[in-house]
């Protein structure tokens, strides 16, 4: 058989570890695990959702309504714009993918932070794309306008907050490169983390509304963190209405299931499940800070439901990351982004408690 000449080019992409392979491979009990690989919210999802999941399972043999109406209404309304300008993915990197499939050919080029999330890269390959990254992981005006002008990419990410690093861009800066490029440039923002960055800075904080004027900027944001629905793969992309028709040709029919659809409506409705969210990371992201201190490494500010530790020559991340995974303990190692570095996940104090003790135990 023979496959697309730009698949011998592409990675797969590693998800975090799941509990159950632990489980498996050390006969350590589920409840003992900490899960701390994958950004999702350490307080589960809102009860009001679980309610309503439960409340309408027996609809499990029905196909959703495909035009999202109640979905869309409610962003429409958080967000003051209008249902037409809004598509719903399984994720918002779904939406990534549309993105891709409806401007990339092998002629084209994407631009990036040197390191950033690891689908804009495969979505983009897959389309056989080339690859274009900023000397920096942090997003540096001049460096991304510069690269454009040189390369005139077809797409530009800016991941603010930053996956897998955590630093986050100012929508000032954003603005400044949004309006550095032409519009045959497409431009996305992807929001997965806003949540966490507009409750720490407000110069942080972007909204769709901020980027509605462009005809080339795309927003995109996430059930799957703030508002706990990992598991469910709700997301959505947010801007013009013409953009958005375009997009809806490369979506399929029923992209999401019907009890996904009933959880990101319930979740829409509970903002207070959000801001308890966030209000348990302020308190818990501290003490990782703390923690960095007194062991002698550094750590990127975090604006994100996650903090990165950067490990000087003498600790190395896979071996840490390896040891924490035997003891129970599932962390994200970035060795595969090119950082002797680990992405962690602010979990619960409890959960918290169980990394700092294995942590010393691994590394003395």
């Amino acid at each position: 058989m023979k496959y697309n000449e730009t698949l011998k080019d592409i990675s797969i992409y590693e998800a975090g570890k799941p509990i159950e392979l632990v489980v498996r491979e050390f006969g350590i009990a589920p409840e003992a695990v900490v899960k701390l690989a994958s950004n999702e919210n350490p307080k589960g999802c809102s009860p009001k959702v679980a309610k309503a999941i439960a409340n309408n399972a027996h609809k499990a043999s029905l196909y959703p309504d495909d035009s999202f109406y109640e979905l869309k209404a409610a962003l429409a309304q958080r967000f003051d714009v209008l249902d037409e300008n809004i598509i719903i993915g399984a994720g918002s990197d779904q939406v990534l993918e549309f993105v891709s499939r409806a401007l990339l050919s092998p002629e084209e080029s994407v631009l990036m932070s040197q390191v950033t999330f690891a689908m804009y890269e495969i979505y983009a390959k897959q389309m056989g794309a080339k690859i274009i990254r900023t000397p920096s992981y942090q997003h540096k005006v001049e460096e991304f306008i510069d690269a454009y002008h040189i390369h005139k990419p077809k797409i530009i990410y800016l991941c603010t907050p930053n996956n897998p690093t955590g630093d986050a861009t100012s929508k000032e800066d954003v603005l400044k490169i949004i309006k550095a490029v032409d519009e045959e440039t497409m431009v996305v923002v992807d929001g997965a983390y806003m949540e966490y960055a507009a409750a720490k800075d407000e110069q942080y904080r972007i909204e769709p509304k901020d980027i509605m004027d462009f005809e080339n900027v795309i927003y995109l944001g996430t059930f799957s963190k703030a508002y706990g629905l990992g598991g469910m793969r709700v997301g959505y992309g947010i801007g013009n209405a013409a953009m958005i028709k375009e997009l809806y040709k490369m979506r399929p029919p029923f992209n999401i299931s019907t009890l996904s659809l009933v959880a990101a409506i319930e979740a829409s409705s509970d903002e207070a499940f959000v801001a308890d969210s966030i209000a348990l990371h302020t308190q818990e992201i501290g003490r990782y800070e703390a923690f960095a201190k007194e062991q002698g490494f550094a750590y990127i500010e975090s604006y994100t439901n996650f903090i990165t530790y950067l490990f000087p020559e003498e600790m190395n991340s896979t071996i840490i990351a390896d040891a924490l995974f035997k003891e129970g303990v599932i962390i994200r190692n970035l060795a595969s982004y090119g950082m002797n570095a680990v992405r962690i996940t602010i979990g619960t104090s409890e959960q918290n408690d169980r990394f700092f003790e294995m942590f010393k135990k691994v590394t003395t």
